[in-house]
């Protein structure tokens, strides 16, 4: 019997255990497709979870864009791609970014994404290695003028794809909705029937918010600062320029404007007699509610002021607001600015005529008889009246049945102390006088303003003329007796009052 040798045994071993190598072989490669097959299959159901909770996403959004592109009047360009989008608008692409994308190869182990559903969701994840994958598509929203849109296959190619005929949507009437922020339409789309370029409509209403809030801020503080009584004085200045310039205002026979007067030359010279003279009155009640009357007073101060500040004094003291009408030298009216002003607030030439037209029609005349012997005596002969002239004042105020009231100012001597009188200057210039005072002409303009004295008007009884008759004016003796009569009450009310005075200029 043979004996069997080694290599013979190892080639019956090999033989046996190639069967059982076989066998593991064909048991790990079913192993291995089992679990390639499980894992496509979790994969793919995950891929359809993504895609169903994707659409579920969309539906509302796209429900939102399409009723938000009804509501405006706009057609979308593409059913896949709406002009309202719901997060951002993707700019249509240069040729630079054309040909990279259609540059560049794509893998087959690299997962491409599918197109974005409408609305701007994310994108599903890619299936596993060795998968067939769609080609990848770039779709960009085409504005008006923009060129067709590009499409990049997914070999790299680049195409121009004819723009497909669309048809319009019916509109169908639908309930008002309320849109969310997450649908609300992207920034800078301008609404349907919006005339103005995004942003002016909004620089505009913020404009005229800070407008209103500047006026209202500036107007509170203003009336806080000045009162009620700033809003009354500045409606009275609107309505008299609107006057002015309407012509709505009337000018009587001698040139008096009333209202020119009232809002143009008393708040000025109101400035001057309540906060710089301090004027303080007296004797108000002497002078007639109604009525023609004369009022005759001493004059004093270098510069007539006395004569404003007592029409403006009755003006505010009456209980009637009576206007005082003055009676002017020639020289006033002569001179260019001072005439019309002296006109329009109702002064007139001191004669007899235009004062017994006056005093008949019942208006309150005033008369200063000094004249400029008065206005221009030195300072050392202050408050001691000069002569009243012939008497024509009261031969007037006798011919119109008036009554003749004393008035004494005290304080005007103080306002321009008269120190020398310049009379070679005086002729040269026509003037009756050219003062020389403690402050001018050494301090210049400065000179001009006035002292700040305190004054004090007193109106004293009437004398009654009416009694008389008209035909005593013609009696010489009987005008005389009378004007002496008026001179002695205002100087002997000047003495009494300067020795109740305290100060000049208290």
């Amino acid at each position: 019997m043979a004996q069997r040798t080694p290599s013979s045994t190892t080639k019956k071993t090999a033989r046996a255990a190639t069967p059982a190598k076989s066998a593991t072989k064909t048991a790990a490669t079913r192993a291995t497709a089992q679990k390639t097959a499980a894992h496509k299959t979790a994969v793919a159901k995950k891929a359809t979870a993504k895609k169903t909770s994707t659409a579920k996403t969309a539906a509302p959004r796209s429900a939102v864009a399409a009723a938000a592109e009804r509501a405006g009047g706009e057609r979308a360009r593409r059913r896949s791609t709406p002009l309202l989008a719901g997060s951002e608008t993707t700019a249509p692409p240069t040729k630079k970014t054309t040909a990279s994308a259609a540059s560049r190869p794509t893998s087959s182990r690299r997962a491409s994404r599918p197109a974005a559903p409408v609305g701007g969701s994310a994108p599903t994840s890619g299936s596993t290695k060795g998968t067939s994958r769609p080609a990848r598509t770039t779709r960009t929203t085409r504005a008006a003028g923009a060129p067709a849109l590009r499409v990049v296959d997914g070999e790299g190619t680049g195409t121009r794809r004819p723009r497909r005929a669309t048809t319009p949507r019916p509109r169908v009437a639908t309930a008002p909705t309320t849109p969310s922020p997450a649908s609300a339409p992207a920034e800078g789309t301008p609404s349907s029937g919006t005339a103005l370029a995004p942003g002016v409509a909004e620089l505009l209403s913020v404009a005229l918010s800070a407008g209103q809030v500047a006026s209202r801020t500036i107007g509170g503080a203003v009336s806080n600062a000045a009162g009620e009584e700033w809003e009354r004085r500045l409606g009275e200045v609107l309505s008299f320029l609107r006057r002015r310039v309407q012509g709505d205002y009337s000018v009587d026979d001698f040139g008096f404007d009333e209202d020119f007067t009232l809002h143009t030359a008393f708040p000025v010279l109101r400035l001057l007699k309540d906060r710089w003279f301090r004027v303080e009155v007296r004797g108000i009640e002497n002078i007639p509610a109604t009525g023609g009357a004369l009022v005759v007073s001493n004059h004093s101060g270098t510069i007539a002021l006395d004569s404003v500040m007592t029409q403006l004094a009755i003006h505010d003291a009456h209980p009637q607001h009576r206007f005082l009408r003055m009676l002017g030298a020639d020289l006033v009216f002569q001179l260019p600015v001072v005439g019309d002003f002296a006109r329009k607030t109702g002064a007139t030439l001191a004669t007899n005529p235009d004062a017994e037209r006056l005093m008949t029609s019942g208006e309150l005349v005033g008369v200063w008889p000094e004249g400029f012997k008065g206005v221009g005596k030195p300072f050392r002969e202050r408050y001691k009246l000069q002569r009243f002239g012939r008497g024509g004042f009261v031969a007037a105020a006798i011919r119109s049945e008036v009554p003749i009231i004393p008035c004494s100012v005290v304080g005007a001597e103080e306002i321009y102390p008269m120190v020398g009188n310049a009379k070679t200057l005086a002729r040269l210039l026509g003037a009756p006088y050219a003062p020389i005072t403690p402050t001018f002409p050494f301090l210049g303009p400065l000179g001009l303003v006035p002292l700040p004295s305190k004054w004090i008007i007193e109106f004293s009884p009437p004398v009654d003329t009416a009694s008389l008759g008209p035909a005593a004016a013609d009696d010489p003796a009987l005008v005389f007796d009378l004007t002496d009569q008026v001179r002695e009450t205002i100087q002997q009310t000047l003495y009494s009052v300067l020795m109740t005075r305290r100060s000049v200029f208290f």
